[in-house]
Parts: C-alpha cells; structure tokens; sequence
C-alpha cells in the first residue's frame, strides 16, 4: 500500500514539475524571440530609413558604409534594393531562397518583421523585411538574416538551469510525498499489527495517537472496542470457570442425597431409576470437569500469545520431556480403559535417539491419553462385532526439526467438514451419538497443545480411520549427549519416573511391538480438522 500511495504522490508532483517546467521554458523562449525581435526591428527600419534617404540623394556610399559596419558588428547579412542598385553585406544574397521570397513580400507592401519562437536547437537564422517609400508607392526593399545563435546558446543555459531545478525540485517533491505517505500510513501499520496481534492472542494493544487526526480517532476508537471485547472475552472465560466451579458442589450434594435415596428403595425399578440418575449427574460432573480443564487451557494460552508472555503458559511443570516416555505414561494409564473395551494399542517401539521437547508433563498426558481414549471409544471398525475393539497404533518421530506424537485407528473416521468442526465445544459427529462423551475432549486438547507451543492437526487415515498428530518444536540441543527426562532445563523440570516400555506390555490387549505407524499421505489439517469427542 506505502509503495502505491507514494507511486500516486510521486506520479503527480512530477506532472506538477513537468508542467510548471514546460510553462517556464517557453516563457523564456519568448522572452528571448521579443528581445530578438526588438532589436532587429529596429536595426531594419534604421536601415530602411537610411536607404530612402540614399534613394532620395541617389548616394548609396554611406548606406554601404553603414551596411558593412553593422555585418562586420553582428556577423548578420543586409540585403537592400534600391531603384538604382541592389546593395549586400555579409555574404547574403538576393539570390538566396529565404531572401527573395522575404523580399518579394515586402515588394508588395507586406513587412515581414515577425521571429518564429526561438527554439535550442533548430535552424540558427531567420530572415525579416520590410519596404521603404512613400505612402502611395514602394521605392525599395530591404531585407535582414537575424543570427539566432546567441538567443539559442542562452536559451539553453537557461534550460539547463531549469532543468536542474525542476530535477530538485522533483526531489524535493517526491521526498515530501515519502514523508507524507510514511505519516498517512504509518498509524495505519499499527492499526493492522494491532489487528493481527489482536486475533491471535485476544489482548487488545494500546495504539500511539499518531498521523491525520481522522486516523488518530480510528486508533482510539479501535483500541477501546478491542479492550472492551478483550474485557469481554475474558468475563467470558471466568463466568465458565466460576460456574462450573461452584456447580460442583451442589452436584456433589446431589448426588450424595441420590446414593442415600437409592439405599432407602427397594423395588427394581426404583432402584434403576436411581442408578440413571447417578449416571447423569456422573455425565453432568465429566462436562463441569471439562469445561474447567478448558478455560484453564484458553487462559494458558492466551497468556502464552500475550506480549511478553512467551514461556509463561507452560506452568510449574515445565520441562523437557522425553515424547516417547509420555506416549508410553499415557498408554498406561489407559490400559484398564482399552482392557474394558476390547481395544488393542500398539505402541511403536522407541527411536533410536530421544525426541525431547519442552511442555508441560501434566498437559502433555493429559492430550495424549485423551487422543488414546478417543481412539479407544471411536476406533472400532464399522460394521465390527461388538466383541471387537478399536486397534489403536501410537508412535513418535521426527519431522523436520518437530517432534510428532501421533495416534491412529481403523475406525470409521470422519468426512473433511466434520473434522473441521470437531474441536468446537461439545460437537459430537452423528455417527457416535450414543456413545458416552461431553464434545469437550478435542477442544481441551487444541488449547493445551496450543498452551505448550504446539499444535494438533488430525487428517484422514488410508484405508479409513483418523490420524491424530500433536505437534512440538524439538527443544535445541539435545539429541547428541541429551540429559536424561529429569534433569532440568533453563526454567525448571518436575520430573517423573520413566515409565517403560514393559509397562504398555503388561497390560491386557496392550502387547506393544514394533507396529509402526501408516502414513495416510494426505495433509493434515491444523487444530480445528479432529476426530471424534
């Protein structure tokens, strides 16, 4: 935009120069012919003068004498033609084209005293003339070749210092317009950054009231809507975290008077009708449950992405962690929850040389065993007999410079629509609908990896199913000679026990071997693209 608005500005002060130029040099051009003109006028009509007085005397000795004396002057030839004799000077003749035809219509009364423009370059003289006589009758002609050598070379010296001034003065112009377009635009600059700071972290930026004052105003009025919707977005967020806060109680309470009624019934169906009640406020307290971890995690983050808040999001536990080691703890503890359901997980074997980053121990168990058991719950192939569970494939690797922890099933997967609106709070794809769940799972997952510097991208397995992928930058400097899990990095590490990879083994429909992982070949699509909730 900067170069468009100074490509306009500039486009116009030189057309002002140009223009202004233009007017200049032709006034100079003639001023020079009038002054030219002037002069010579006079020396013709002198010279006519003096060649009626010969005529009259029928001496043309002086007239000669003058004649010779002015060429030998201003290096211009004379041509006068008297009754008796036809008189030259300078070397100019009657004979000459431009002479006899200037004669010839000063023979018939017409004087032709007028100088075209003189111009810098061009044809260096001009022929003017006039008669002489009387009233009634022409006794002679004469005739002046008027040197426009000297108007020229000084018309352009003059030229040239227009030239050179408007050249500065274009500068002068255009330097004027880049300051101009820089003071225009560049609280517009700010306004933009403001607007893409804004959406990335929610945290409105104070603008500098800066450039015209139609401009200061916009700054204003941008930064207090973005302060008031900021305000606005973070009540948000603390109206979901106190209500679901102070929902627990009562919920608690409930459903205690729920167990202390179900001991007092007796029928079946009382007792049935108990049970469901507990289940549903077990449901009510896994979405409280839910919506708490999320506005925890979007704080995080939007604490993370705030100025000067790099780092900050990550919490006491930061450290740098082993991927396979928290692919292996979450795989875990998910083990009873796969026993249950007849899934299998397969766990990758570990790579040759750890693949750290930095994050969050609890956070990243948290996304992990959470993308297990959505494949767990999910990942069942359709059409499978009830008996049958979800074959689940985890593994790590390294992908230019980024750490993967990835996890696959064979399950229906889900079509590119649904999985872009998968991480939206309490989707549920239709498919799964009877399945127990609150929707919250993939969105709590997007933010905590957001909130620990990564990101979640989820795309299509081949031939069916759903990859889920969490994606880390690998932390600078430590494949060769890296420290083991629990050492600390430069903030501080709470580290936990490694958890081996007999532990995954051990555990039933758990056997880990070296499974690896199918690439499906199709590009992910970033946080916002998921798989079941």
């Amino acid at each position: 935009m900067r170069l468009r608005v100074l490509g306009v500005l500039s486009l116009f002060a030189l057309f002002i120069v140009v223009a202004v130029s233009a007017s200049i040099l032709a006034s100079v051009s003639r001023e020079l012919t009038q002054e030219l003109q002037i002069n010579r006028v006079a020396a013709l009509n002198r010279f006519a003068q003096v060649a009626d007085d010969a005529t009259s005397s029928g001496d043309t000795v002086p007239l000669q004498r003058d004649m010779d004396r002015y060429s030998a002057l201003y290096g211009e030839g004379i041509v006068v033609r008297t009754p008796q004799a036809t008189l030259t000077s300078g070397g100019l003749s009657a004979s000459r084209t431009d002479v006899g035809d200037a004669l010839a219509q000063a023979r018939l009364g017409l004087s032709n005293t007028s100088l075209d423009a003189v111009q810098p370059f061009g044809r260096s003289s001009q022929v003017i003339a006039r008669s002489f006589g009387t009233a009634n009758q022409v006794l002679g002609e004469t005739a002046l070749e008027v040197d426009l050598g000297a108007a020229q070379q000084k018309l352009r010296e003059r030229w040239l210092l227009v030239v050179l001034g408007a050249a500065a003065g274009a500068g002068l112009l255009v330097a004027g317009a880049e300051r101009l377009t820089a003071w225009v635009l560049r609280p517009v600059h700010r306004l933009t950054d403001a607007v893409a700071a804004f959406e990335e972290s929610g945290r409105a930026t104070p603008l500098r009231e800066e450039g015209p004052p139609e401009l200061q105003r916009l700054s204003r009025a941008f930064s207090t809507m973005a302060e008031h919707v900021s305000e606005s977005m973070e009540a948000q967020r603390q109206l979901i975290a106190d209500a679901s806060h102070q929902l627990r109680n009562p919920i608690g309470a409930l459903r205690l008077r729920t167990d202390l009624l179900a001991l007092a019934l007796e029928t079946p169906a009382q007792k049935d009708a108990a049970a469901g009640m507990t289940r549903e406020l077990e449901h009510v307290e896994e979405i409280l449950d839910g919506l708490l971890r999320l506005a925890s995690a979007e704080h995080r983050v939007q604490e993370g992405l705030a100025p000067g808040g790099a780092g900050s999001s990550l919490g006491e536990r930061a450290g740098v962690l082993d991927a396979w080691t928290v692919l292996a703890d979450a795989a875990g503890r998910v083990a009873p929850l796969a026993e249950g359901a007849s899934a299998r997980i397969e766990i990758a074997d570990p790579p040759a040389q750890p693949l750290r980053f930095r994050g969050n121990r609890s956070d990243l168990t948290d996304i992990v065993g959470e993308l297990l058991e959505n494949a767990i719950k999910h990942g069942a192939p359709e059409g499978a007999a009830r008996s049958t569970g979800a074959n689940v494939r985890a593994g790590v690797s390294l992908r230019g410079g980024t750490v993967v922890i990835e996890i696959a099933d064979d399950g229906p997967g889900l079509t590119p629509e649904e999985r872009a609106s998968s991480t939206t709070r309490f989707w549920r794809s239709p498919r799964t609908a009877g399945t127990r769940g609150t929707g919250l799972g993939l969105s709590i997952v997007e933010q905590l990896a957001g909130a620990n510097g990564g990101r979640l991208v989820l795309a299509a397995a081949e031939p069916h199913g759903l990859v889920a992928r969490v994606e880390f930058p690998e932390f600078p400097g430590v494949r060769e000679g890296a420290p083991e899990e629990g050492t600390p990095d430069p903030v501080h590490e709470e580290a936990a026990p490694d958890t081996a990879h007999g532990s995954v083994q051990g555990s039933a429909h758990g056997t880990a071997h070296d499974a690896g992982l199918p690439h499906d070949g199709a590009d992910g699509t970033r946080g916002g693209e998921g798989h079941h909730a």
